[in-house]
């Protein structure tokens, strides 16, 4: 049986803490299938300081194709370098992030290898008596969860939602291998080049990044109340977020949606306001390391999970939340 590969991303030499989260998913993994973790990276000027961290934090090995003109991502020299590798290897389960590269990469790479593909995963498990991977995601809008899987075709490749696990912690003691491979020049796709990169539009909003996120749902009534999510984010520095049914009913733009359906992210702190907490919207929240709830139904699920909850009007203790803070700081 091959190994389980997860994808190591990198921008200007720095690895992405995706890396890491992904050695999480691809450890569990191995461990099941008794197979190796190997973490793939492609790009240019990472440190092997980092390349062993990628070892500290759960992988055995490491399969380093590094070169300046692989500094920017291009799908179809990196899908090149990918399928070379796997075609040489062979391994079980290939694993991507679901960021913006990971989402061009993988399907492209599908496609060469003859394999399937699983997007947007928030869970994974192997099957028993097969060693089939079951690759699990929402389906019609996030309304029921498919378990997908690729029986007849190798490697099988997925892609998962960033910040839906957590990273392993580095193990000092952990011990492996990096393996620097050269790139061919025949891969290099030379139809493409980077001019340069886009802006984010004036709507982004970096979720899945925040340390602290406020988000509204419902329960605020209409889009005038949305004001006070704003204003209690601003006095925090934080974020802010939203359910998908405040989305749906036009009060903020999809960019700031938690949930199966929008972003899952992973904040030190999410405080939820006017959120009743549909599974969707859980799925989106779970790995936070702080949840805060504020409602005035005593059987909403988010009030259940919350690690502190506030049981009354959003109306009454957000603008006393808003109050208290601003004092404090102006205390300082």
């Amino acid at each position: 049986m091959g190994d389980v590969w997860t994808m190591a991303e990198q921008y200007k030499g720095q690895l992405k803490n995706v890396s890491f989260e992904l050695l999480a998913r691809g450890r569990s993994l191995a461990n099941k299938l008794g197979t190796k973790l190997v973490a793939v990276l492609i790009g240019w000027n990472v440190s092997p300081a980092d390349m062993r961290e990628l070892i500290l934090r759960g992988a055995d090995e490491v399969y380093s194709v590094q070169d300046e003109g692989l500094k920017e991502f291009t799908c179809g020299t990196y899908a090149a370098i990918l399928l070379d590798l796997i075609r040489e290897h062979k391994p079980e389960i290939v694993l991507a992030a679901a960021t913006t590269s990971g989402r061009t990469l993988m399907p492209y790479t599908a496609v060469l290898a003859g394999t399937g593909l699983t997007a947007d995963c928030t869970a994974l498990d192997i099957e028993e008596g097969t060693g089939n991977l079951l690759q699990t995601r929402p389906a019609i809008g996030g309304n029921i969860m498919a378990t997908i899987k690729t029986p007849d075709h190798r490697p099988q490749m997925a892609t998962i939602r960033p910040k839906s696990t957590r990273p392993l912690d580095a193990d000092p003691r952990r011990t492996g291998v990096i393996k620097n491979i050269a790139l061919k020049d025949s891969l290099i796709d030379e139809r493409v080049s980077v001019l340069g990169l886009r802006k984010e539009g004036s709507d982004f909003v970096n979720l899945e990044e925040a340390d602290v996120v406020v988000a509204g749902g419902r329960g605020l009534k209409k889009q005038e109340n949305f004001r006070l999510i704003k204003e209690l984010a601003e006095s925090l520095g934080a974020v802010v977020g939203a359910s998908r049914d405040a989305v749906d009913r036009g009060w903020i733009s999809y960019p700031h949606q938690i949930g199966l359906s929008g972003k899952t992210i992973s904040p030190k702190v999410y405080i939820g306001i006017g959120i009743s907490g549909a599974i969707q919207h859980l799925a989106g929240i779970k790995t936070s390391e702080t949840i805060v709830a504020i409602n005035n139904d005593p059987e909403a699920n988010l009030l259940k999970i919350a690690d502190f909850a506030i049981l009354g009007d959003a109306f009454q203790v957000v603008p006393e939340l808003i109050k208290i803070i601003r004092q404090k700081k102006g205390a300082k």
